[in-house]
């Protein structure tokens, strides 16, 4: 054949290569073998490279065995169609029985690594050929840097990053951009932003990479500003882009400063629905992957109406979109749609994968429908372990400790090996029933799988001792933490501060601070619970000064505890003073204020200050009406009382709580009112509760009411015989008024039903504070 006719044949090829014709160069090689060219390397070669093309990878593999004078280029060509194809095993095979490596062999198996998700085994495979003196090229440095981004391999990156300095190409695109985004991808934001600056031409990529990483490092605002930037420099905007950006509105920050969370809400949505807007007007709202960031948007920012309206106008939802829905749901306390969004994809063919259940249960676990999230757990056939934790954690949080356990024991007789997560989960129901024999059985599994040395699951550990009592065990286990956070330091200030030793919680607060550890909130809240269980308003006010100092005034939580503090140091106008300093009020300050009123026999300013309350369009709630029918109570404001107790159910549309009727009982009683609160007693739902009974009968003992005693210690023996309240408060009130021998005939029956009453203790401790208290005991 001519040299023409072999040309003709060779750029024909080339064609069908670049279009990826699989039906003209199957007649090309069959041509090829007709005229004899079979044997040709050139050809053979660039017939691999065509079938690899195509995707054939059986007939290029057939054509690269059956080329008689194979040269490095026939081993690259089949190697990179096995890449291409992910068949890694097959192309180590190949690449171990290369007679011949050069750079682009390498580079084959690097990137192949990388694609895969190997990404260590790519860093080694670089690794190797550095060892046997190889330079690598562009493609090789851009490959091994996304690696390093993948593994945050940040020290690695820098050493490529210094190799490409001195070989001169730290200026190519690839490298450039591969440089950007591993600094992105591990947060080194700085070097990042320096990466960008270097590029000579930054194209669209290296803008989303940046924009990415200002949005991983929450410098939203900088990620605003740069995608900005993009947009006035005509840079090619895809639904790459937009869905980086869309990314970032989703998480509720605007990138503006000093604003409330719910105008960062509202001003993140706003920017979300511009870029809404930009991707119809650059025609690509339709692209798949940007509908979904779409969706997710809107869902994250409470919008699910405009989500719902993405979603309809999708042709074929995803797995991905009718999660991200039942998410959304979730996550907007919407239940029943997030159940009814379920059943639809499944009617609709779209099996539920693992994301959909574990979406489904946090939607049950944040409403509290821990029975629909346990019904949709039983559905799935092999649970992950994201799934165990979810529903754990579920039944931790609305504290039903048992059955967290119960389950736990499942999980492990299934097989399943628990995480910190777990293990921190099944702690803290533990702690909750001071299960210590449990609790240490799950200090023994954290041993077992090397989790005890771990911050979070020392915390759990350490609160579980201190609720069991043992705070010389929780100091043990707190001292042989390698780390501490500041989660560990609360742990153990808050243990010292339920085994009411006050005194090692303020040593262990001095010592944190010595290791520069700043406090938080709920170091504070303990603190000062210390300073109010034991009246030290001067050490409480020095902790006031360091709140101020710290900038946690304003927080809620440290508000309400100082206000507890100084009212129960009998510093109501110190409390009253700095509750009015508070710029907003939400229903836990108030409720702390007029409890605080409650505690010191304030009851009329209690009073005024739920007035006031109501006035200033603050919204009580079941803890309000403790605290100000309390004090009513306890300071004779019975009528008040009786209209603010009406009020529940008229005017605030609630259900009155044992709680409230007790303590409007107890309000009666002690203005000798007993008929009236026999008769409320009579209507209320929860009659059969003992404790509104013991109520009742002890303020029958203060007004030596025979009639109603008789009727309320009954009703209590009938709920307990073997209560003992019933029969000593009856014999006093019997013995008051002189009725000696019915006073005996009660205590006779306690004796003849072996009804035993607990002995009484007084204690004194001397100011010294050592601990050789007096005690004496009475019966």
């Amino acid at each position: 054949m001519g040299k023409e006719s072999y040309w003709y044949i060779a750029n024909f090829l080339e064609n069908c290569i670049a279009q990826k014709s699989h039906k003209s160069g199957k007649l090309l090689h069959a041509r090829i073998l007709r005229t004899g060219l079979s044997s040709d390397t050139f050809l053979c070669n660039r017939l691999i490279d065509f079938y690899s093309k195509c995707s054939k990878i059986r007939s290029a593999r057939h054509v690269f065995d059956k080329v008689p004078e194979r040269d490095i280029f026939s081993w690259n060509a089949i190697l990179s169609a096995l890449c291409t194809a992910n068949n890694l095993i097959d192309a180590h095979m190949l690449f171990d029985e290369m007679p011949e490596r050069n750079v682009v062999s390498w580079n084959n198996m690097i990137s192949a690594f990388v694609k895969c998700g190997d990404a260590m085994k790519a860093l080694d495979f670089y690794t190797i050929m550095i060892s046997e003196g190889l330079m690598p090229t562009h493609f090789t440095l851009a490959s091994v840097l996304c690696a390093c981004g993948i593994l945050l391999d940040v020290d690695f990156g820098r050493k490529c990053h210094g190799l490409a300095l001195k070989i001169g190409i730290d200026k190519n695109m690839y490298v450039g951009n591969a440089l950007l985004s591993m600094y992105a991808k591990c947060r080194y934001i700085a070097d990042a932003v320096k990466a960008f600056a270097d590029l000579q031409e930054p194209n669209e990529v290296s803008f989303t990479a940046l924009i990415g990483g200002l949005g991983d490092t929450e410098n939203v605002g900088e990620a605003l500003e740069m995608f900005k930037l993009m947009h006035r420099t005509r840079i090619c905007i895809d639904a790459i882009s937009l869905s980086c950006i869309l990314g970032i509105c989703a998480t509720g920050k605007s990138g503006g400063s000093g604003l409330s969370h719910q105008n960062d809400s509202l001003l993140a949505k706003v920017n979300g629905q511009l870029i809404h807007c930009l991707s119809i007007k650059l025609g690509i709202d339709n692209d798949f992957h940007l509908m979904n960031s779409l969706l997710d948007m809107y869902a994250k920012n409470a919008d699910m109406g405009s989500a719902e309206r993405i979603f309809y106008i999708l042709s074929i939802p995803s797995t991905v979109s009718w999660n991200i829905m039942i998410a959304g749901y979730g996550q907007n306390y919407q239940i029943g749609e997030a159940i009814e969004f379920m059943q639809r994809m499944e009617c609709s063919g779209v099996a539920p994968d693992e994301v959909t259940f574990i979406n489904m249960l946090s939607a049950c676990v944040k409403t509290g429908s821990i029975e629909v999230g346990h019904q949709v757990f039983d559905k799935m056939p092999c649970p992950s372990l994201s799934s165990w934790n979810a529903i754990l954690s579920g039944y931790s949080q609305i504290e039903s400790h048992k059955e967290t356990i119960t389950l736990f024991r499942e999980m492990q007789c299934r097989n399943v090996n628990p995480d910190r997560t777990t293990l921190a989960i099944i702690l803290g129901s533990c702690a909750g029933m001071e299960l210590l024999g449990c609790g240490k059985q799950v200090h023994a599994v954290s041993l077992k799988f090397s989790f005890h040395n771990d911050m979070y699951v020392g915390s759990g550990l350490i609160t579980m001792y201190s609720k069991g009592g043992k705070m010389d065990k929780a100091m043990l286990v707190f001292n042989r933490l390698p780390e501490l956070d500041i989660a560990c330091w609360n742990s153990i200030m808050t243990g010292f501060s339920v085994n009411s030793l006050c005194k090692e919680a303020f040593v262990y607060f001095n010592l944190m601070r010595g290791r520069d550890v700043s406090p938080n909130q709920f170091s504070y809240g303990t603190l000062l619970s210390c300073c109010a269980e034991q009246s030290f308003s001067s050490q409480g006010g020095q902790y006031h000064c360091q709140i101020v100092k710290d900038g946690y005034i304003n927080d809620v939580f440290v508000g309400s505890a100082l206000i507890d503090m100084y009212c129960k140091c009998g510093d109501v106008e110190g409390a009253r003073h700095l509750f009015d300093s508070f710029p907003s009020k939400n229903t836990v300050v108030w409720n702390e204020m007029m409890h605080g009123y409650a505690q010191n026999g304030c009851g009329e300013e209690a009073v005024h200050l739920y007035h006031y309350m109501i006035m200033s369009g603050g919204k009580p709630d079941g803890i309000t009406f403790v605290a100000v029918l309390n004090a009513c109570s306890h300071s004779g404001l019975v009528d008040e009382g009786m209209k603010i107790f009406e009020s529940i159910s008229s005017e605030h549309k609630m259900d009155p709580l044992l709680e409230h009727y007790t303590c409007i009982i107890d309000a009666l009683g002690r203005a000798s009112r007993l008929q009236e609160a026999e008769m409320l007693l009579n209507k209320m739902p929860c009659k059969d509760d003992p404790i509104i009974w013991e109520v009742l009968l002890s303020s029958c003992r203060v007004h030596t009411d025979v009639h109603v005693a008789r009727k309320a210690a009954k009703k209590l023996l009938y709920l307990n015989p073997q209560n003992h309240t019933p029969y000593v408060l009856l014999a006093n009130i019997y013995s008051s008024l002189g009725r000696w021998d019915e006073a005996r005939a009660l205590r006779e029956l306690m004796s003849e039903k072996r009804v035993g009453k607990d002995p009484g203790f007084s204690w004194i401790e001397h100011k010294n504070g050592k601990d050789d208290s007096h005690v004496t005991r009475s019966k």
